[in-house]
């Protein structure tokens, strides 16, 4: 039998290291034999949804884009990782119910870690009211109510918070430790 695909949905507040740990958990489960194609919300923005804000049902057509891709991945038997703020608990339930196998993995860090991690200085322009809709400012992150795996990103390296999603995904019975299941 071939190994079925399954979703690693990573959400979370911007700058909340969803990207970086998808990267990481990509290497591993390519490590260990799993073909995987890694979703990444910005960068899938900017091809498959350039036409979009970020207003609310901009968001939601955004992630339904994301989880469409996915969808097929899955159904491939690829392991998708999308890491994607994804602020609705409404976007996320649709993609659940559209990807057949779907691992919500919540990101959890706290809001201002992510404003000192942020790089490209995105919280302080929303503060600033130069960026309108910006999640954790002036547009909610509704937190998952009960993620499959719930990472706490916060005195970790990227690579520890990867392998601690592995592991789950193991204890969750989507990946044999080490390796893929035989074909």
């Amino acid at each position: 039998m071939a190994n079925p695909g399954f979703c690693v949905w990573l959400t979370g507040l911007p700058a909340a290291g969803k990207s970086t740990i998808a990267g990481e958990l990509a290497a591993e489960l390519r490590a260990r034999g799993w073909p995987v194609e890694l979703l990444d919300g910005e960068e899938v923005r900017q091809s498959l949804s350039p036409d979009l804000g970020f207003d609310r049902a901009s968001r939601e057509a955004h992630a339904a884009r994301l989880a469409f891709v996915a969808s097929l991945l899955v159904r491939h038997g690829v392991v998708a990782i999308v890491a994607a703020i994804s602020p609705y608990a409404s976007s996320r339930d649709r993609a659940r119910k559209e990807i057949c196998h779907f691992v919500e993995t919540y990101v959890t860090t706290p809001l201002a870690v992510c404003e000192r991690r942020d790089q490209r200085g995105l919280y302080r322009r929303a503060r600033e009211g130069l960026i309108k809709d910006f999640t954790g400012v002036d547009d909610p992150y509704e937190v998952p109510e009960s993620p499959d795996i719930r990472v706490d990103n916060v005195g970790r390296t990227a690579k520890e918070s990867a392998r601690f999603v592995a592991a789950e995904l193991e204890r969750l019975g989507w990946l044999l430790p080490g390796r893929p299941s035989s074909s």
